[in-house]
């Protein structure tokens, strides 16, 4: 644990520093702390994807720092269930359609007769649950998980015609009075969310409710998509509630299908066999659900687009089973994917505060609010402009351009695998837990161009590991330059604003605190500073 300096440059003693951070926690002095950040209000709509159900694991992990108020099936235009009357469906352009396969019109689209990855995952969270909330209070029931399943517009991609369980329950969120956004994290289609607002603009477009009703639910609804995967949000949702929030991320770590793929050396090796093998997949339960290359397993049975689970044959070997290869073959064990990461990464209580605004910023990325674009299974998991985008701001990080946005990964992996620790670990002193990080006064300062403030950082560890600490600046903020800390291996840092800043412009501070657990775990306090007029 780190300790406050004393103005002879001396530590103060560990107990002491611990009781001062303690008092300034309990008198509200503190600015920001992991365990201080409300927890989002989110609901997660997934497909049966492979990535998905990867996602859902990590998801669930991090449900100490959420507020979950619904995990409902959905489709997409890769995974519909049927309506089971024999119904047969087509749209032009799906995946169905592509590679000249030939199997469409059909009754369903790669969706098992049986499905529940959902039920599944959950079922395997209630086996941890006891070893997950001696780590951390925070953990919420799996009753109370169970009782958040809905099944949704699954029957059909792209079908809003009728309401489901699904849309039912994210309808009645949207009217609630609940303080705060709902998060609708769209992991597959949007039809399940898209059916819910349609719902309500049925019942109330021709009342005078109407008006004051779509302002609000524009100003609270936020939109976490990973594409628009059944072009519900472009045919439905942008024209009828243009003003809904839709977040979308770059420049953040990927975690999509091939990550490995263009991963620079800070990050490969955290998506190796060997290290998927220790962190996740002899880690318990939920370790065991999770996919990786070369599994022996497939979402559906026969699925011709789903070859991962195999091993040992080349890409043209798998071509020639009449498997449609769209991703070159990794080694077995490694990597597979979580592509819908990025929707949530940014809630997570880590002390980036990412979820308060698109623009801040966080182990998701960076948040853009954009129009929707079409996409499918081999843009969408490894859309190219993300790729683009993603070797981009690695070129620059590598040509060592401060001004890059950070590589978060290796930080979230290694958080990742001590929540998967915390799974298969009864006892609390035998796994590392966060760090906590806060800072004296205000998060949000008001300074005057070329000032000189000096910032309090506080940090302890609640396993009594040494804790380091270093202030940076986020790139985030309206202030295009570069800003001098000195002192920002200290937890009192002073910082110099530039002369040449304007009025109204901000500057994004981050104190990062990681301690020397294993894993090493981080946390931050984020202080933004408005230059005044």
């Amino acid at each position: 644990m780190i300790s406050p300096r004393l103005p002879s440059g001396k530590r103060q003693p560990m107990r002491l520093a611990y009781l001062v951070f303690i008092v300034l926690l309990s008198t509200g002095l503190n600015g920001q702390n992991a365990g201080d950040q409300p927890r989002p209000r989110i609901v997660i709509t997934a497909d049966p994807e492979l990535d998905d159900n990867n996602s859902l694991i990590r998801f669930l992990l991090y449900s100490t720092d959420l507020n979950i108020e619904g995990l409902v099936y959905a489709s997409s235009q890769f995974h519909w269930s049927g309506d089971g009357k024999g119904t047969k469906w087509f749209v032009p352009g799906r995946e169905y359609d592509r590679f000249g396969m030939g199997v469409c019109p059909c009754e369903s689209w790669r969706w098992a007769e049986d499905e529940r990855f959902i039920h599944d995952v959950v079922e395997a969270y209630e086996r941890v649950y006891p070893n997950l909330k001696k780590h951390h209070p925070g953990y919420p029931t799996p009753d109370y998980l169970k009782s958040k399943i809905r099944y949704g517009n699954i029957e059909f991609d792209g079908d809003i015609s009728k309401d489901s369980p699904g849309s039912k329950l994210i309808e009645s969120l949207i009217l609630d009075d609940k303080p705060g956004p709902l998060f609708l994290a769209a992991w597959g289609g949007h039809s399940t969310i898209a059916r819910a607002l349609k719902s309500i603009q049925e019942t109330y477009e021709y009342t005078t409710e109407w008006e004051a009703l779509r302002r609000k639910i524009s100003r609270k609804v936020v939109l976490l998509p990973s594409g628009d995967q059944d072009d519900t949000y472009a045919r439905y949702i942008k024209p009828n509630w243009p003003d809904i929030e839709y977040r979308q991320f770059r420049d953040g770590p990927n975690y999509g299908y091939g990550a490995q793929l263009n991963a620079s050396p800070a990050n490969a090796g955290y998506l190796t066999p060997s290290w998927m093998k220790e962190n996740v997949r002899d880690r318990g339960p939920l370790g065991e659900l999770y996919r990786v290359w070369g599994d022996g397993k497939q979402m559906v049975e026969g699925d011709k687009v789903d070859y991962f689970g195999l091993s040992g044959h080349s890409n043209e070997e798998l071509r020639d089973m009449g498997y449609f290869v769209w991703m070159p073959v990794q080694p077995q064990g490694s990597w597979l994917g979580e592509g819908d990461n990025h929707t949530f990464m940014n809630m997570l209580g880590n002390g980036l505060r990412a979820y308060e605004d698109a623009a801040f910023g966080g182990w998701g990325g960076r948040g853009v609010v954009e129009e929707a674009s079409s996409s499918g299974a081999f843009s969408s998991e490894l859309n190219a402009d993300e790729m683009a985008d993603n070797m981009e701001a690695l070129n620059r990080q590598l040509n060592g351009d401060e001004l890059a946005y950070p590589n978060f990964f290796p930080q979230a992996q290694r958080d990742f695998a001590n929540r998967l620790k915390w799974s298969v670990t009864e006892t609390y002193a035998n796994a590392n837990h966060d760090p906590e990080v806060g800072v004296m006064g205000p998060l949000s300062l008001m300074a005057n161009a070329g000032q000189k403030i000096r910032l309090h950082g506080l940090a302890s560890d609640p396993d009594g590991d040494e804790v380091t600490v270093r202030w940076w600046q986020f790139h985030v903020g309206s202030y295009p330059g570069k800003v001098e800390i000195t002192n920002a291996e200290n937890l009192n840092a002073d910082i110099q604003i530039p002369e040449d800043a304007r009025g109204g412009q901000t500057i994004h501070l981050i104190l990062e605190a990681t301690d020397k657990g294993v894993p090493s775990l981080t946390r931050y306090a984020r202080v933004i500073i408005t230059v005044r007029d």
